[in-house]
């Protein structure tokens, strides 16, 4: 049985956009065949293992689509898929989207038990997955939860030398060697399912989201068109994992709406993301801020060693996942000579950015300005948090978001479907924001994120922009932790810039000089080596609370003079 798959938004307002040219009306494998066309030799895809052109990419997703047809994925099946950045994540991306096959692409780095959760819900009759990355053996793993999958018929291992494959598994290598010459594409309706995006996972249980090929083709290639400022095919280096919600934009956007070139690097580090810079000269980077402040960690590093090659300055750093700081904005924008666009979007179907205008995200007051909301990718609306009304500009309230880049529905959950879209499809992303009188939306934190201390909230968005300027402090994150007297207290979780650490007396004196209320300042410092990241790349908050909870050893955790119910935070450490 496949899994159902709904749109909640009326079919006429789905349909509109088709037809007045917003989203291109062409299912993804399609979009990508007149790319090919139109360029045979153009390089597709630059991994680990070189290049590859679109006429060589499409030969292989062929074959691809011919094995899995032969194998018995059918239109409308879900199939996932578990591999690292590479050609192979981009090849089963168009041969599912040739099949009219639903992707269900998570990050490698996910448990077993998570994956068993995502595929049983959507129902997926196959998994395509590596046979080892960096520790990890997920086609084993997924094998042995098969029985617990009824609907799971097929584990295809890719990678690894002939033989090493796990018994059970089907050889990804031996379907890319089926003959393609009788294959005929499905041709699937551009407004049905294409892609299932899975959430950051900083939830118990990871949000699956349905995405038509027009909501990813159109409305999300439409963001990306507005920072292409010539209309020349991009080159993007995505330093996320495809298989993530910021990734999604890798093959359905930069290669078949755009006819780009996607350079992507199988598992991040700074050292790897600057040598792509410098090899593959790309004209947009994609990823978070806190990869962006390791790269620039590592300029410094080069600077200071004598030996710091020039780098090409793209056309765009594009930053998302997480808060952006005006400090790492304006580091960023120096040393890569080029624009910074602060982008705000989530798997649930939102998106705004900054443009090429600007070279850091404005912080005026509250919250972070997050550019003038596209009505090509999506229309932005503030509703009150209790009775869902309109909000005026200018006052707070959660941000909904409906256009072309709105997607289906949540997968397997009606719960979900009520919680978070309203009757008219728009959709609920539990962030607080407002929109200024010059139509700039700006962003002022999560609701389920707010830290209630003594009754008083404390966003810590806030805080993480103020600590961000601190000149010891290279990234920062806030969370909350359980106390028996205030209810929460904040925790900053700090990577220190240089040698010497911050303290709580210095981060209060900081915050104090930003005019920020002694009741919102940090009243325990983790200190760390590096942020913990998820498997999409973002800032561990899960994992960090649980270590604050738990109470880290030693000096990293610092905590705050115990202080009566009702007084303000005293800022500094025992």
């Amino acid at each position: 049985m496949t899994v159902a798959l709904h749109d909640l938004l009326p079919v006429g307002l789905r349909r509109s956009w088709a037809v007045d040219g917003t989203c291109p009306d062409l299912d993804l494998y399609s979009l990508f065949r007149a790319r090919q066309i139109s360029d045979l030799h153009r390089t597709a895809v630059v991994d680990a293992k070189g290049t590859l052109c679109y006429t060589a990419l499409d030969r292989k997703v062929r074959c691809l689509a011919t094995g899995l047809a032969e194998l018995g994925v059918r239109p409308g099946d879900v199939v996932g898929v578990q591999l690292p950045n590479g050609r192979n994540a981009v090849i089963a991306d168009l041969a599912l989207a040739a099949l009219g096959a639903v992707a269900l692409p998570f990050p490698v780095g996910r448990g077993g038990q998570e994956a068993r959760g995502l595929l049983r819900r959507a129902e997926a009759v196959a998994v395509i997955a590596a046979v080892e990355h960096r520790g990890h053996r997920h086609a084993a793993d997924l094998r042995d939860l098969a029985p617990e999958l009824p609907a799971l018929r097929h584990v295809i291992a890719a990678g690894g030398a002939a033989g090493t494959e796990p018994e059970g598994t089907i050889r990804l290598a031996a379907l890319l060697r089926s003959d393609p010459a009788a294959f005929v594409p499905a041709r699937p309706d551009p407004d049905r399912a294409a892609r299932i995006l899975v959430s950051s996972g900083s939830e118990a249980e990871p949000k699956m989201i349905a995405y038509s090929h027009n909501a990813l083709a159109g409305g999300r290639g439409n963001f990306l068109a507005s920072l292409m400022p010539d209309g020349t095919p991009p080159r993007c280096l995505f330093l996320v994992p495809l298989a993530s919600a910021f990734g999604s934009s890798g093959t359905a956007v930069t290669l078949a709406r755009h006819g780009g070139t996607l350079i992507v690097l199988d598992h991040f580090t700074p050292e790897a993301a600057l040598a792509a810079v410098r090899e593959h000269r790309p004209t947009h980077v994609l990823g978070v801020p806190t990869m962006i402040r390791m790269m620039l960690d590592r300029l410094e590093a080069e600077a200071s060693a004598g030996d710091s090659p020039p780098l090409p300055a793209p056309t765009a750093l594009i930053l998302g996942g997480a808060p952006l700081d005006e400090t790492t904005a304006e580091s960023a924008s120096r040393a890569f000579g080029c624009p910074v666009v602060n982008l705000y979007g989530s798997a649930d179907g939102v998106n705004c950015h900054t443009g090429l205008g600007a070279t850091a995200p404005e912080s005026e007051g509250t919250g972070i300005a997050a550019g003038r909301p596209d009505p090509r990718v999506a229309e932005i609306r503030i509703t009150d948090t209790e009775t869902h009304e309109r909000l005026p500009d200018g006052a707070i309230g959660e941000i909904i978001a409906c256009g072309p880049m709105t997607p289906m529905c949540y997968v397997a959950s009606p719960d979900l479907d009520a919680l978070y879209r309203t009757p008219e499809g728009w959709v609920r992303t539990g962030d607080l924001g407002f929109i200024d009188e010059d139509g700039i939306l700006h962003v002022v934190g999560r609701l389920k994120d707010i830290v209630i201390r003594g009754g008083a909230n404390i966003s810590p968005a806030e805080v993480e922009r103020e600590l961000s300027s601190h000149p010891l402090v290279r990234d920062v994150v806030c969370v909350g932790v359980p106390d028996e007297v205030m209810g929460e207290r904040l925790a900053a979780c700090v990577v220190p810039r240089g040698a010497q650490p911050p303290t709580l007396d210095s981060l209060a004196g900081h915050l104090e000089l930003r005019g920020l209320d002694r009741r919102k300042h940090p009243e325990r410092l983790l200190l760390l080596t590096e942020l913990p990241l998820t498997p999409a790349g973002k800032p561990d908050r899960a994992a960090l609370r649980a270590r604050l909870a738990n109470g880290a050893p030693g000096p990293e955790a610092t905590p705050a003079r115990p202080e009566p119910v009702g007084a303000a935070p005293a800022g500094v450490g025992a």
